[in-house]
């Protein structure tokens, strides 16, 4: 089972001793800085980098059917985990 919003929210606030309603502006702040940043890497010191990643276009089939397509050229939004982050889940 995932962590939804809500549950990062709540666990902001009992941690950091805060509203729900501020812990929740925190964490709307945080996201919207990521995307309007989206084009720069983002370190996150002793945690980890988000950065951009293009993803190239190329052919895909439909297994089914057989059926080739081509799959545009896509932005997505990466993440590297620091060596610190990596050392808590190993």
């Amino acid at each position: 089972m995932g962590f939804g919003k809500k549950d990062i929210v709540k666990n902001i606030s009992s941690k950091a001793h805060i509203s729900l309603e501020t812990s929740s502006l925190f964490l709307e702040a945080f996201l919207s800085f990521v995307k309007q940043n989206k084009k720069h890497q983002i370190k996150i010191s002793k945690f980890g980098n988000f950065y951009l990643h293009t993803s190239p276009a190329r052919l895909g089939r439909n297994p089914k059917t057989k059926e080739e397509f081509k799959i545009p050229v896509i932005e997505k939004l990466g993440f590297k985990a620091s060596k610190k982050v990596k050392s808590l889940f190993n």
